[in-house]
């Protein structure tokens, strides 16, 4: 059941993950950052280092007992939707482990869009009024809202948060979440959605 609208409002175009990432592929190895404005150039290599971090995730992560269990134990659809780009490196940190999670269960159907084809969408789902991603949104069968995740896990947030207000500059702390991200091996993700799930 792909939905051809979220919260009443058109998808320009939507994928399943490795359509998704055969699209961040495709795009790399067609492009050469060379002809390209310093803004351009600079989301370019964002997402070729995005489209290293995502096949090391693939590699790496395998869903926890508890949380297959979890998963397994639903019975009615869900639909999970994504929104992202190629170049956010939230994303390739956590999308990855969300396909795999989502493929436990037949039952959970993953969809994933772009924000910046989609921003009518995007702006219903703001993070402190901001296009903050990826987000996810969970839908039932009938179109309601389950629950929502994102953009990042707490603790992820948290480190973002104090490392900012002790004026480290942006690639600095950038480089502080993704060592952060390697060294937790998605596990704050696989938590904070056993949680949502839990709680439903």
């Amino acid at each position: 059941m792909v939905l051809s609208s979220i919260a009443g409002k058109s998808v320009a175009q939507s994928f399943i993950y490795e359509s998704f990432r055969n699209k961040i592929e495709e795009k790399i190895v067609s492009n050469s950052s060379v002809q390209l404005d310093e803004e351009a150039k600079k989301l370019f290599e964002y997402t070729k280092l995005n489209l290293q971090r995502m096949k090391r995730v693939e590699k790496t992560f395998t869903v926890s007992e508890e949380l297959n269990q979890i998963l397994s134990s639903i019975k009615t659809p869900q639909h999970w939707v994504i929104i992202t780009e190629g170049w956010c490196g939230d994303s390739a940190q956590n999308l990855p482990a969300i396909a795999k999670i989502t493929s436990v269960n037949p039952e959970i159907e993953l969809q994933i869009i772009e924000r910046d084809q989609n921003l009518e969408i995007m702006d219903s789902y703001l993070t402190n009024g901001t296009r903050s991603i990826p987000i996810l949104i969970s839908f039932d069968v009938n179109g309601n809202e389950i629950f929502r995740w994102g953009p990042r896990p707490k603790e992820a947030q948290q480190l973002v948060t104090r490392l900012k207000s002790e004026g480290m500059e942006h690639d600095a702390f950038v480089e502080q979440l993704h060592l952060w991200y390697a060294k937790n091996k998605s596990a704050a993700l696989e938590m904070e959605l056993k949680n949502l799930l839990l709680s439903l």
